[in-house]
This record gives structure tokens, sequence and C-alpha cells, in this order.
């Protein structure tokens, strides 16, 4: 049986999708990569029957960014021994959006050991969302952009800024494919379409065939 996508409306006063090919700035995608809803998403709900498969990523405000210095220590701390923030720190300058919102949507795939119908994780889903419930606070790419959540009520529409225009973002970042010792990352070609970020079926094959 074929299902609607699971949706749920995210927003935040700031995000980061760091884009990998940047080693010490922090420079962000213009809007969130798969990987990072799919963060979303798990963080208000996840069971280890299923996984989330992101099919579409709406886009509700206009793409703004903002230009901050940020603190960042540039080591970790190994073992026994501790790490002097102070001696360590460093400023890094960070490109990052500000005021977004967006409507993630995405479907739930059973996992082979999985017993329970899919409709079970479907509503627990939904009842989270409702009832603002989350496993841990959800972010927007780097852990200090806490992002608020909801279920759509119907009402919203994409940012009229990108209506009718189409936004090639290059490669794109579309997850990691954890191996046996390493791990691996796989990119798209990402297009945004009137506010609308699409993710191939195709990608999820790829990381199927790559996952042990």
């Amino acid at each position: 049986m074929d299902f609607p996508p699971l949706e749920v409306k995210v927003w935040a006063p700031m995000a980061c999708f760091t884009r990998p090919e940047n080693k010490v700035e922090r420079v962000s995608y213009p809007v969130p990569t798969p990987s990072a809803a799919r963060g979303v998403l798990e963080a208000i709900f996840w069971k280890p029957e299923f996984s989330y498969r992101v099919r579409e990523i709406v886009v509700l405000r206009p793409i703004q960014y903002a230009s901050v210095l940020r603190n960042e220590v540039d080591g970790k701390a190994t073992g026994t021994e501790g790490i002097s923030i102070t001696e360590r720190r460093q400023q890094r300058h960070t490109l990052l959006l500000r005021s977004v919102e967006y409507i993630f949507r995405a479907d739930v795939v059973l996992r082979p050991h999985a017993t329970d119908d899919i409709a079970k994780y479907r509503d627990q889903f939904r009842e989270r969302v409702k009832k603002g419930r989350c496993f841990q606070r959800p972010y927007l790419g780097c852990r200090e952009f806490a992002a608020d959540f909801e279920a759509p009520d119907g009402t919203e529409t994409v940012c009229a800024e990108l209506q009718g225009k189409t936004l090639d973002l290059g490669l794109m970042l579309f997850d990691l494919a954890f191996g046996k010792s390493l791990s691996i990352p796989l990119y798209f070609p990402a297009e945004l379409e009137s506010g609308f970020l699409k993710v191939p079926d195709i990608e999820y094959e790829k990381l199927e065939v790559i996952r042990p």
C-alpha cells in the first residue's frame, strides 16, 4: 500500500548546512541537505525497525545569509586528558542562513527485522509532532541552531521569491554510507525548482548498494 509522505514544518532563527569542501570556514548550502532533514526527523521519532527517506524539502522563507564569527576549539580531548579551551580556541568565520522555515516530507521504510505494521510508526510520528515531543531537540545543521517544529496546517506557501525559478545548487551532500571501517560521502546534482528540492529514488538505491 502506498502512503502519502509524512510532513513536519521546521523553523529556526539560524541554520548552517556546511558544505564539506570548505575545510576551515563554514559556508552553508542555501537549503538543507537530505541528511540534515533526516536528522531532524530522527530527533523527533526514531526506532531501529525503520528508516526515513526524505523525498522533498519545501522552502517557505527567502534564502538569506548572515556572516558571523564563532569560537571553535581546534582539537579534541583524548583519553583521560582534558583540553584547554582557552589555549585551543580559534575564531572562525561562518556564512549561515537566517530566519529559515521548511517543510520536510519523507517516507518510512521498514527494515527486514521489523515485525509491526508500517502504519504504527507513521501514527507514532504524527502523534509526537502534534504534541511537540522529541527524543532530543532538533537542530538545523549545527547543534547550537536549535529548531522548533509542528505539523503543517495546510496554509503554508512556498517562498514567493523562489516560485517559477530553478536554482542549480551544484553537487550537494546526500548522505554518508558507513562501511566496516570508513564512511563514504555521497553527492547528487541538486536543483531547487520553484522552492522544492526533490530527492531522486536512485540516490537511496546507491546508498543501499554501498552499505554492508
